[in-house]
């Protein structure tokens, strides 16, 4: 059963999650600050349990100590980039489940924005972290092209219904960027009007959905590692 999922917008594009995964009860995923989440999940009247965390990244484990003093949290991160994470209490890589009251979420190891991120995929609700994002995909920092399309192909495999949860607003820039690759792709055409229509009235895009990406993400549709990494490097460079 699909579980409440809000969204605290924090920094300048920054997506935090809070999982309402029991009522009043609630998980923080990749906390980049922590007043902003606090304030949340209080005005919502949450209880913080735990923080999950897909990767080391600055701004997405900056809040982890403060709201771990403030709550009393347990905090949950990657076991292959533990060393980088404030104040973990529990690791986890591919294979592994996180159980939240009774909710429970498979862990997927998707290393290639960082060499140990990792995602959670509860029932209905992908937590990716910066791998796949509404019509694009996470810098390789740490990984490769490789990576990144073993990735993909990874998350992509889960129900096509399910609701993405990334963590930036990054759509309109990776929508510009899609039809120069896709110009002929209608269903991309109709979704770039729709989030150009969204942004200019400062609405949010995502989450999205699986279903939705397999038809208008380019680099889930790169047929191979060497053309997602044809389309990594143009978008690197892409300035429109």
């Amino acid at each position: 059963m699909a579980r409440p999922v809000h969204r605290v917008p924090v920094l300048t594009d920054n997506y935090v999650w809070l999982y309402e995964y029991a009522a009043g009860r609630c998980a923080v995923v990749d906390p980049a600050v922590a007043e902003l989440v606090l304030e949340a999940a209080a005005a919502r009247e949450l209880t913080v349990t735990h923080i999950l965390n897909t990767h080391w990244h600055p701004d997405h484990v900056g809040g982890n100590l403060a709201i771990k003093a403030a709550t009393g949290c347990t905090i949950i991160g990657p076991a292959r980039e533990a060393f980088r994470i404030p104040g973990i209490d529990g690791t986890v890589d591919e294979g592994d489940i996180v159980t939240l009251g009774d909710a429970s979420g498979n862990v997927l190891f998707v290393g290639a924005h960082t060499a140990g991120h990792i995602a959670y995929a509860f029932a209905g609700a992908l937590f990716c972290g910066d791998t796949l994002f509404a019509m694009g995909c996470g810098r390789l920092f740490e990984g490769d092209a490789a990576d990144m399309h073993a990735a993909l192909k990874k998350l992509m495999a889960l129900p096509p219904v399910t609701e993405v949860y990334c963590a930036h607003e990054y759509t309109l820039s990776n929508a510009a960027f899609a039809v120069t690759v896709e110009p002929d792709n209608a269903a991309l055409l109709a979704r770039y009007a729709a989030v150009q229509e969204a942004r200019r009235n400062n609405q949010p895009t995502v989450p999205t959905t699986l279903a939705l990406e397999a038809a208008t993400n380019p680099f889930v549709r790169a047929d191979s590692v060497d053309e997602l990494a044809a389309r990594r490097r143009a978008k690197d460079a892409f300035r429109g």
